[in-house]
């Protein structure tokens, strides 16, 4: 077994992260850059770009019409 720790960098200021338990705030540096991607999500700063399309009859109406 390695005594070797990973090192991360924090999603927030890329500071590098030792991924061990001492590590409180995991991946991120600081509660500092933890609060600050919280508002991120809050805020809805992170989307996904998408194309919304039109429900088929099928999805409306739940199968064949006649």
């Amino acid at each position: 077994m390695s005594d070797s720790v990973i090192v991360v960098s924090c999603p927030t200021c890329h500071a590098k992260v030792r991924w061990q338990p001492q590590s409180r705030f995991r991946p991120f540096c600081s509660e500092r850059c933890k609060l600050i991607d919280l508002g991120q999500w809050a805020d809805e700063g992170y989307r996904m770009p998408a194309v919304e399309t039109a429900p088929s009859d099928e999805e409306l109406f739940g199968g064949s019409r006649e």
